[in-house]
């Protein structure tokens, strides 16, 4: 007797279809790559786009079987059409995106699919919280561990924020404190504090519209400031107590680490390019020789003879032939420190009220390009009361020597992040994996075993 063919459920034919459609769309999206010459991106390697106000880099790095990390694409740009993390021109950013990438691939000899999107700006904030559950004296697993993350998640209104990292700080189990990593043990309540860092959906969306008009994927989106903090931190600061702050063009984003943990984040919208735009106003240049100017003779301290040295500054919409404008460098430094001080004012104000003063510790590291300004350190260290380094990201293999100062510590900070990305962020996007299409064929092949 012949048996007659069995069904499939409404929800497998969604399922089954669902996955016809991505496949499709994965298709096309391969066939429109830009160059044939170049090969498919190989398993073990690693894309970060860094998005700036200022600049837009890409590298690619490949790890190898025994987790060894080389730089092989660095691709680099001016960044136009985005201020202060945010979107302003799509064409202008798309053109921005594209020149960066091309330049990383085409040193690669590889082509681009998914990049991780490193996130800054006024709309990155955080938040810790508290979650426990009970436990009934059976030993603490994976998925327990899963669940407290997956809690901690679901405290935040999603239709308002988009959840960009979940870290735990520490774990306690039946009141005992201070545990790293809880599997293998026993107990009847275990509790997490947890640090969860969002951005706007607004702001994500339109980064991930902008990089898919380049053909690319948003893997994933690393907080700008926590990835610096990877790149530049050392073990023993992170553990005894430090703040990062990570100035760049249009954004100074800073985060607080204790005990080895990220404990709070946030970022001022004011950053290096301010500082250039208060100069071409104040001493009535162009934005250009205000940058010379920044670059060469400015600094956000004065000092005895400022008076005396003179500075020449282009006047605005002169010819270059014309005779520039000398003025004394104690003018120039005028406009700059109101500027430099309102940053690390606006950051003091943000950790006295978020209570993170007391973990921040008695040192600051200043990284990203607008640090590089001369005085910064010692402004942040008169008006935050700490001791304060500037900081450099730790050297990868096959990194140019013009790509390792601190104005690429976030690019470099996010390759960090990859390699030693949290185990619960693993545990996460593993079951994120597992929970899409993967998981809906699994329901299908589980219903054919129990009707079949």
């Amino acid at each position: 007797m012949t048996t007659p063919p069995i069904p499939l459920s409404i929800s497998a034919l969604i399922i089954i279809t669902e996955h016809k459609k991505r496949a499709r769309k994965y298709t096309q999206k391969i066939h429109m790559k830009k160059s044939k010459t170049l090969r498919k991106n190989p398993t073990g390697s690693i894309t970060v786009l860094d998005i700036g106000t200022t600049k837009i880099a890409c590298f690619i790095a490949h790890m190898d079987s025994a987790g060894e990390i080389r730089i092989v694409g660095i691709g680099h740009q001016l960044s136009k059409g985005i201020r202060s993390g945010i979107i302003t021109d799509f064409a202008e950013a798309e053109a921005s995106i594209v020149a960066a990438v091309h330049a990383a691939e085409q040193m690669a000899g590889e082509t681009i699919e998914d990049v991780k999107v490193s996130l800054s700006g006024g709309n990155l904030t955080s938040r810790n919280v508290t979650v426990e559950m009970t436990m009934l004296g059976e030993e603490v697993t994976d998925r327990d561990i899963l669940d407290i993350i997956e809690q901690g998640r679901a405290s935040v209104t999603h239709s308002e924020h988009d959840i960009i990292h979940c870290i735990p700080v520490s774990y306690y189990l039946d009141g005992a404190r201070g545990i790293s990593d809880p599997r293998k043990m026993f107990g009847k309540k275990l509790g997490a504090d947890l640090h969860i860092i969002t951005g706007l959906p607004s702001i994500t969306r339109n980064l991930a519209h902008c990089v898919a008009q380049c053909h690319l994927n948003v893997a994933e989106y690393i907080a700008a400031p926590y990835a610096s903090a990877l790149s530049v931190l050392e073990e023993d600061e992170k553990q005894l107590g430090v703040t990062l702050i990570d100035m760049g063009g249009g954004v100074t984003s800073f985060c607080v680490f204790n005990g080895g943990k990220n404990v709070y984040t946030d970022a001022v919208p004011v950053g290096g390019h301010h500082v250039t735009n208060d100069i071409a106003r104040g001493l009535s240049t162009s934005l250009i020789n205000a940058e010379r100017l920044k670059t060469l003779h400015g600094s956000a301290i004065s000092s005895g003879h400022d008076d005396q040295v003179m500075v020449e500054v282009p006047p605005l919409g002169e010819e270059e032939s014309d005779e520039p404008n000398t003025l004394p460098r104690s003018m120039l430094i005028g406009v700059i420190r109101p500027r430099i001080e309102e940053i690390f004012e606006m950051i003091r104000s943000k950790i006295e009220i978020s209570g993170a003063g007391p973990m921040a510790g008695k040192r600051v590291v200043l990284t990203g390009g607008a640090s590089q300004l001369l005085g910064s350190r010692e402004m942040a260290g008169s008006i935050l009361g700490k001791q304060v380094r500037l900081g450099r990201p730790k050297p990868l293999p096959g990194l140019a020597e013009a790509v390792s100062g601190p104005a690429f510590a976030t690019a470099l900070g996010m390759v960090e992040y990859v390699i030693k990305k949290p185990m619960e962020e693993q545990m996460f996007d593993a079951h994120q994996h597992r929970g899409g299409l993967t998981a809906g064929f699994e329901k299908v092949v589980s219903w054919f075993k129990e009707n079949f």
